[in-house]
Formats: C-alpha cells, structure tokens, sequence
C-alpha cells in the first residue's frame, strides 16, 4: 500500500493537474431511456470493443445481430443473431435483403470492406457508424486539433487491392487506409454515416497491452522507469466507455464525425502513473528518465513506454486532439482508478505464461539496463 508521503504526493499531483476527479470513483449520471428498441447490426463484435457494445445494446433493450466468421464464440446475456461470412472474400450473403436500424462497422481497416458492405446494405441500414482512429490525421503537431484537420493521403497504387498483410507489412499505411475507409462510408451511406475516431483503447481484455504494462509493472513493485519529465500529456479511452457511446450515438441517431479520446480534462504521465499507482499495493518507486536519454539508448515511445509519445516536434498535439464535439453528444469516462483497476485484474486471471511475456513495455532485464545507465550517466 502507498504510505502518507505518497499519498500526499498523487493528492498534489493530481490537484496540480486538475485530474483528482478523475482518480476517484464517483456516480455516472444514468443515459436516458432510448426511445423505441433498435434492430442493430454490429460487424464484428467479438473483438475488443465489440462484445461491451453488445452487452450495453442488449441491456438497453435492443435487438442484437452480429456479422463474422464464427472464430471467437461468445455466450450473451440475452438473444444474439449470428451471421456467418468473410468480408476478406467477399462473403457477405448472410447480410443480402435483411434490414437494420443501425448498422456499426467495428473491424475495418481495408476499404474494400466497406464498399462491399455498402453494396450490401445500401438502403437497408437506416445509420452506418464506422469506428475509425485519430491516426487518420496527416499531423500531430497542433494541439488542439479537432475533426476539420486534415487527413492522411494514401500513396499507394491501388487502395482496393491492399490486404491485412500489407498493413501488417506496412503499418504507415494503416491511418491512410482508414480515412478512405471513412471516405468511402460516407459515399456509401451519405448523410446517415457516423464516424468515430478513437484514442488509444484500454482496458480489460486489451491484447495489445498498450495500457496494461503500466498497471502490472507498477503492481510488481521496485523502481519503475517513467518516461519524459512527467508532464507530457496523456489521451486515451476505455474500451466500455467508446463502446457505451456508440450504441447511445446509434439511439440518438447522431450524424457526422467525432474524436473520441479522454479524457475531459488534461491529464500529465505523471498523474497517469501516479493514479494508477494509487491502485496497487506494491508501492513502487518512479525514476523520471528524460526523452532524450531514452531515445539516445533506443528506448521507443509508445511500444516501449505504452501511451507515453513525447509533447514535441511533429508529435507535440498527438495526445492533445480535441473531444470537444463528442463531450457536447454525452461522451462520458470511468475514473482512471476504475480502469487500472479492472485492467489489472483482468491481466491476473489470464494464465500465467500471458502475464508473463507482455506485448508492449519494456521487459525487466532492459529496463533494469536503462535504469542502471542513468544513474551512471547522473553520477558523472
């Protein structure tokens, strides 16, 4: 447990960074009723953000169909409709003369997917909502930005032909290839589109351990490396939160398009981690290592040091977009606290070899290394 000194310590933090409110568990206001139930259409829906849509869908008293290959079966808390298919060939027969309220295009990267889905549900679908990503921006210098900014150009040869391989190969053509996937949304679907631009998505069940790292590195307890001077600011969004928003943007039937990041106040990587410390029970010890000593020992922003990407240069507005637009249609957070929290437990029930070997941060041995050559570094 944190003793009184670092108590006193998140408490300054915090207040310091106008963050305190969001360490804390406090009551979320309760979403109006929808107005009639939805017959909704999610593709995907067994990945991240998917299975909590179709949860908060069903508990809102929508009518539930997902569409997808069948790989990851889920058990529901109500009636699910399951389609099969297989948009990377084209099998979209299980979509041909059904009709939906809302259509919610989760997985997306390729625009091909979604010129087939137009064909499909063209004049079937009364909302198409098309979760994409800020990376879909050609800048993130500004701070500030909002959804006016301009996008990221495609300088392949063919966008039709690129395949999830080639975005794996190439993962600069990944923000290019959403915004014509965004673009060809809008073509498809015109006035009925939504397009949502998340931030880093965190929290239980993120493979990707792009958050986790910070909640079981800080439960481990000892010295942990802290990246930058601690002021760099920090964005980011549970995954319940986007995906408890979207259905209420379906319900509200709320056209155009919105970043959606957190969280509604300016929140530093030193409140980060001070609050998601606060939620642990090892006590663990932050060294500040500055940007550059870390770039100089080839320590990466983002993959080595989850959801920290320094305030400067071409990235000084990366974790600075504005949320404005969508905090005015009811995006709401959980407290960082809540979302450490669950993360961390969730990471503990996985098995043990999972726990293990984590998919983004630094492991113990390299940053023991780091560590070690700052302090000699400090020392001269």
């Amino acid at each position: 447990m944190i003793d009184r000194r670092q108590w006193l310590q998140l408490v300054a933090t915090a207040s310091a960074c106008g963050a305190l409110r969001g360490l804390f568990p406090l009551a979320q206001a309760a979403a109006p009723e929808p107005a009639r139930p939805l017959r909704i259409l999610i593709l995907g829906g067994t990945g991240f953000t998917g299975p909590h849509q179709v949860r908060y869908a069903l508990g809102r008293g929508h009518k539930v169909t997902l569409f997808n290959r069948g790989r990851k079966p889920k058990e529901w808390p109500g009636e699910v409709e399951e389609l099969l298919g297989d948009r990377n060939t084209g099998d979209l027969a299980a979509l041909k003369d059904r009709e939906w309220d809302v259509c919610i295009d989760n997985p997306t990267t390729l625009p091909f997917w979604v010129r087939d889905a137009g064909r499909v549900l063209k004049g079937r679908v009364g909302h198409y909502i098309f979760i994409s990503t800020i990376s879909v921006y050609a800048s993130s210098a500004a701070a500030g930005a909002d959804e006016t900014a301009a996008l990221a150009a495609y300088a392949g040869k063919d966008a039709m032909a690129e395949t999830q391989d080639s975005v794996k190969a190439d993962m600069g053509l990944y923000g290019p290839l959403k915004a014509l996937s965004e673009r060809e949304a809008q073509q498809w679907f015109k006035d009925a589109t939504t397009v949502i631009r998340p931030g880093l998505i965190v929290g239980p069940g993120d493979e990707t351990d792009r958050f986790s790292y910070w909640p079981a590195r800080l439960q481990r307890g000892g010295e942990v490396l802290a990246p930058g001077s601690g002021k760099d600011p920090v964005q980011f969004i549970d995954a319940r939160d986007l995906a408890e928003w979207t259905i209420r943007m379906a319900e509200q039937r709320a056209y155009g398009i919105y970043n959606a990041t957190g969280p509604d106040y300016a929140l530093s990587m030193e409140a980060l981690l001070h609050g998601i410390r606060a939620t642990t029970t090892a006590g663990a010890q932050l060294t500040w290592v500055p940007a550059d000593f870390l770039a100089a020992n080839k320590v990466s922003p983002w993959s080595d040091m989850p959801a920290w990407v320094p305030a400067d240069g071409d990235s000084a507005g990366f974790a600075q977009r504005s949320n404005k637009k969508a905090l005015d249609k009811g995006l709401n957070f959980r407290p960082l606290a809540t979302t450490a929290a669950d993360t961390l437990a969730w990471l503990q029930a996985q098995p043990a070899e999972r726990q293990a070997k984590l998919r983004a941060g630094l492991t113990a041995e390299r940053e023991k290394e780091i560590l070690a050559l700052w302090k000699a570094r400090a020392k001269t």
